[in-house]
């Protein structure tokens, strides 16, 4: 979890040097630091316990870093959501841009579709607000990162980290 956490940083700071929008590449910086920090001391923790062995103590700090780290996370990835709204510029040549880049451009793809859909099949009430009931959630990056890779491609359900390798790897 704690080096998925490093991943998901790295990420973060790519999309803050292609944000075109400086308060959300600055939070974007802000977030990834957070969650970077969190990682960090996610990992420190889990090396200490599994060399002073099992205690309830340390089992809940260890489930309570990585509670923080989860939410250090999604935060980060709401970040990154703004930033792809407000637009994302010319990632660099580097592969790990690009990635990231293609990312954010499926799920920002993803929500274009899913609200041309919600306007095509329009269920609002008679003040012409949308009825929550049956309207369903606009995608997230969070949901993105979450979905299973496609069949096709062969991918590992839990591939071993591998160095050059992000978290993104299995969901892109």
């Amino acid at each position: 979890i704690a080096s998925d956490g490093q991943a998901v940083v790295r990420f973060g700071h790519i999309l803050a040097r292609q944000c075109l929008d400086q308060r959300c590449s600055t939070e974007l910086l802000r977030a990834s630091e957070h969650t970077h920090t969190l990682s960090s001391q996610l990992g420190i923790v889990a090396r200490v316990k599994a060399v002073t062995g099992e205690s309830k103590a340390s089992s809940e700090l260890l489930l309570s870093n990585a509670q923080n780290l989860l939410r250090a996370v999604r935060h980060l990835l709401r970040a990154a959501e703004a930033a792809s709204v407000k637009g994302l510029g010319q990632p660099s040549p580097d592969p790990e841009a690009e990635e990231a880049a293609a990312f954010c451009l499926q799920w920002k793809k993803n929500l274009s579709w899913h609200r041309a859909k919600e306007a095509l099949n329009s269920n609002r009430d008679e003040l012409g607000l949308r009825k929550t009931r049956e309207a369903k959630a606009e995608p997230t990056l969070t949901a993105l990162v979450q979905e299973p890779p496609p069949q096709s491609r062969n991918i590992p359900k839990h591939p071993s980290p591998r160095k050059g390798h992000t978290a993104m790897d299995r969901h892109l």
